[in-house]
């Protein structure tokens, strides 16, 4: 039976709400306590994730950045792989020029924003951005570097997406982490390889892991963990891309929680 269970959380683990609802707080203190490793796999700043596994109280591992960075359970970093700067520059040069584009960086301890967004600011209470110069941008420490619309433009984002593809595709790893949210990762970096480092950290294969997610940046791991779940919100070309994949409820409901309730607790 799986040792370690990795779930994505915007769109999977959390609430539509973007909390850790009661009962999924309660199953994952009850598969903790039963020697199950659970670790959180997402594309949020590792700041960020920190608060929300303080919340949930029990140690974890952190996958932060879409695997651009690894946190074990004493907050140490155990794996960093960071955008080539020249990636950086150039794909910062090509963006620039849209208006309607909003920037922004993880870099280091840090979220950089290229434009206020107050949105942002409500939605983000423990965390928030900092304004960047996109003449000067910082070619160091940068995990990332993503991108969204105010109009949430999918279309107008697979543009961009085919853009980058085209001039750093082998330099970068692309990947839409929503439909609106399109993030640039170094070519190495996926959710599935860092899984790998921590299960053989453990002392595990990727066959001992279950994992869940819902977005493009999630297919990796769904494919490398022995067992993948997709979220049935998940978008089509998710569902397209892992046909074979068990397809399971919504995060409304959490689903994921059930399953594992299910499948795994004793």
């Amino acid at each position: 039976m799986y040792k370690i269970i990795a779930s994505d959380l915007d769109g999977t683990l959390l609430t539509p709400d973007h909390k850790i609802a009661p009962f999924t707080k309660d199953t994952l203190n009850q598969l903790h306590h039963q020697g199950k490793d659970f670790i959180f796999a997402t594309g949020r700043h590792h700041i960020d994730v920190a608060g929300l596994r303080e919340q949930l109280g029990i140690p974890a591992y952190m996958i932060t950045s879409n695997g651009a960075r690894v946190h074990n359970c004493k907050n140490e970093v155990i794996y960093k792989q960071d955008v080539a700067p020249e990636v950086i520059s150039g794909i910062i040069a090509m963006t620039k020029q849209d208006p309607e584009l909003k920037i922004h960086i993880y870099r280091n301890d840090d979220w950089l924003l290229n434009q206020e967004d107050p949105s942002l600011r409500e939605f983000h209470d423990t965390f928030s951005y900092q304004l960047f110069d996109v003449d000067n941008p910082p070619l160091e420490g940068v995990a990332k570097i993503f991108f969204t619309r105010d109009d949430h433009d999918h279309d107008k984002l697979v543009e961009w997406e085919d853009k980058i593809n085209a001039q750093f595709g082998e330099k970068a790893n692309v990947a839409f982490s929503t439909p609106w949210c399109l993030e640039v990762m170094d070519a190495n970096v996926s959710k599935g390889h860092a899984l790998e480092a921590v299960a053989k950290e453990k002392g595990y294969a990727l066959s001992d892991c279950i994992a869940f997610g819902d977005g493009m940046n999630d297919v990796e791991m769904l494919t490398m963990a022995g067992k993948g779940l997709v979220m049935g919100t998940s978008h089509a070309k998710v569902k397209a891309a892992l046909p074979e994949n068990e397809v399971i409820g919504n995060c409304s409901d959490e689903a994921v929680a059930h399953y594992l309730s299910d499948q795994l607790l004793k």
